[in-house]
């Protein structure tokens, strides 16, 4: 069937392509609380130690972490002596980050908070950081700003968000095609965008600078990644299971392909490079 301009136009302002961003978010949570992540995040830790280097942390500076996770970027700043605040909308993951906390003898307090309503007073940190979290939260724009009110004046914003272009950018688009993304929503990976994350963030006072850099995933195999990710990782395990059977084995042989096609290793083990954006945005 032929759609017409104005049927197309009709759609596209209906009540049903309008996101009801509450509602995903409460479907994000709920992904982000399946598998365990930490499983995953602790992997990922060099890319917080990177970023604390990056955003030049000192000793007893207020530090924020962001949709931490399990507290990749919260421990790296604590291991530099900062004062630190770690939040994230999932209480299991802050416990996560707390028992590694604990286990390096490390002070962090630990609050669970929303990415779009951050319960602090306007200008509260010296560096306000994320790591691969804000990057999901639904309403981009509100999150952005809630980030610049509590950063103090000459305080830095630190981000670490993967690019459209890259691995996870891709397997987020390989997702997308079998469990298609809400309407109306800005994508993640747009934070992996210098020009919006400039458009983002240039409303309240804030100078962005990014550097790209790769993160490298390493496992045995394609097949060794996926079982791990469709276990552990919330959205993959959530769009596998969501799946039928004749569905979910697509999905796999398509993750398959993609994982082999960007696999630098050879037959005999897996390292691909996942590209993703280092931030140090400065609040004017």
């Amino acid at each position: 069937m032929t759609t017409t301009p104005d049927a197309a136009a009709s759609s596209a302002n209906s009540p049903a392509t309008t996101p009801d961003l509450a509602a995903l978010k409460g479907r994000q949570q709920v992904a982000w609380a399946s598998g365990d992540y930490a499983v995953i995040g602790t992997t990922l830790q060099i890319v917080g130690e990177q970023l604390a280097e990056a955003c030049d942390l000192r000793c007893d500076e207020r530090v924020l972490d962001v949709a931490a996770g399990n507290g990749n970027a919260t421990l790296a700043a604590a291991r530099r002596g900062c004062i630190v605040t770690s939040t994230d909308y999932v209480g299991a993951l802050l416990e996560r980050g707390a028992e590694r906390a604990r286990a390096e003898r490390l002070d962090v307090t630990f609050q669970q908070a929303d990415a779009e309503a951050l319960p602090f007073d306007d200008a509260s940190f010296d560096a306000v950081l994320s790591t691969f979290g804000v990057m999901f939260a639904p309403d981009q724009p509100k999150c952005a700003a809630e980030m610049a009110r509590v950063t103090r004046p000459g305080g830095r914003i630190g981000l670490a968000n993967w690019t459209p272009q890259g691995f996870v950018g891709q397997m987020f688009k390989t997702l997308g095609a079998y469990v298609p993304p809400p309407a109306g929503v800005s994508p993640p990976s747009k934070w992996g965008v210098e020009e919006h994350l400039k458009a983002l963030f240039a409303p309240h006072g804030v100078d962005v600078h990014v550097t790209p850099r790769q993160f490298n995933f390493r496992y045995r195999s394609a097949a060794h990644f996926i079982e791990v990710f469709r276990t552990w990782y919330g959205p993959v395990h959530k769009a596998f299971a969501s799946l039928p059977a004749d569905k979910a084995s697509a999905l796999e042989a398509d993750l398959t392909t993609l994982l082999n096609s960007l696999n630098r290793a050879g037959k005999d083990s897996m390292v691909v490079p996942s590209e993703y954006l280092e931030v140090v945005a400065t609040k004017r």
